[in-house]
């Protein structure tokens, strides 16, 4: 479970996101829209770490700071950063020793062979394009084995396989009782995936609704009902 309590970020005067509250549930897949301001990229920065914040973040139950809950959480970053020096499996071999995941050989493989990276496994990161470094980056979390995960546009960059491949990874962790929140602008990639939305603006939650809420309307409709203008 993905727990936000009471969110708060100012830079300066300005207040990025202002009281910030929603869970996403053990085995469900939640997804964080927002137009451009609304305050979205700083929660997702918050989240996963990288900023200083107000309020209260939960993992697992346990705060998000603590090195309990980094053990558990995977994060794969809308821009994705690799080691120049170090081929595609020593990416994915650094993360499994720094989270002590159990993670297999075998698994490692499959993972690679899922994303068509098994064939360049031996390259270095200054080598990749910016598709494969999305890919090893999903490969990297994956690794992590986690029980939550949070993906920032991820599937920006992705050849048609491989976004195919990652819709059918995040049904599979869904389906493990992995919570999942997905940042992302591409709506109808995610149609079939979500089971909670969340619509920020203006550093608020305008709006949350369940599948069951949705009553067989689209995202988009859900999205420009609440903020009437374009999405990110």
């Amino acid at each position: 479970m993905l727990e936000i309590q009471d969110l708060s970020k100012n830079y300066g005067k300005n207040k990025a996101v202002d009281h910030v509250t929603f869970t996403v549930p053990d085995g469900q897949v939640g997804i964080l829209l927002g137009p451009n301001g609304a305050g979205k990229s700083t929660i997702i920065k918050s989240i996963a770490g990288l900023l200083r914040y107000k309020g209260m973040i939960r993992i697992q139950g346990m705060p998000a700071r603590s090195l309990e809950a980094k053990k558990v959480f995977a994060y794969v970053p809308e821009i994705p950063n690799m080691f120049d020096a170090l081929t595609v499996r020593e990416h994915i071999e650094y993360v499994r020793m720094a989270y002590g995941s159990d993670i297999t050989d075998e698994e490692v493989t499959e993972i690679l062979r899922d994303f068509e990276m098994e064939d360049k496994q031996d390259k270095l990161g200054n080598e990749l394009s910016k598709g494969m470094m999305q890919k090893v980056s999903i490969c990297c979390a994956l690794a992590v084995k986690p029980k939550v995960i949070l993906l920032d546009e991820p599937m920006v960059g992705l050849d048609p396989a491989a976004i195919r491949m990652l819709k059918e990874v995040v049904l599979e962790l869904r389906s493990r009782g992995v919570t999942v929140l997905i940042s992302t602008h591409m709506l109808e990639m995610v149609e079939d995936l979500w089971d909670v939305m969340f619509v920020m603006e203006k550093g608020h939650i305008k709006a949350s609704y369940t599948k069951a809420d949705a009553e067989g309307r689209d995202l988009d409709e859900l999205f420009f009902a609440v903020t009437g203008g374009e999405k990110e």
